[in-house]
């Protein structure tokens, strides 16, 4: 099996950039989700913690300090 994939490698011009560029892609791609999900994540924090504060202090202000 590993033979005639040699053998077919050696026969397709080409065909080993086309490799290259296709693991390439596939590397560029799972990077760019890992770090989009890490930067969801880390704004996600972000927006419930200032979320959490604001609306304690809104709470606090409209009603003399009950909600804080």
């Amino acid at each position: 099996m590993l033979d005639f994939l040699k053998r077919r490698l050696k026969s397709e011009k080409g065909a080993m950039d086309k490799i290259l560029v296709t693991l390439l892609l596939v590397i560029v791609g799972v990077a760019a989700v890992v770090g989009l999900n890490t930067w969801i994540t880390t704004e996600t924090d972000t927006v419930k913690s200032s979320a959490t504060s604001k609306i304690a202090e809104v709470g606090a202000d409209a009603s003399g300090g009950w909600f804080a």
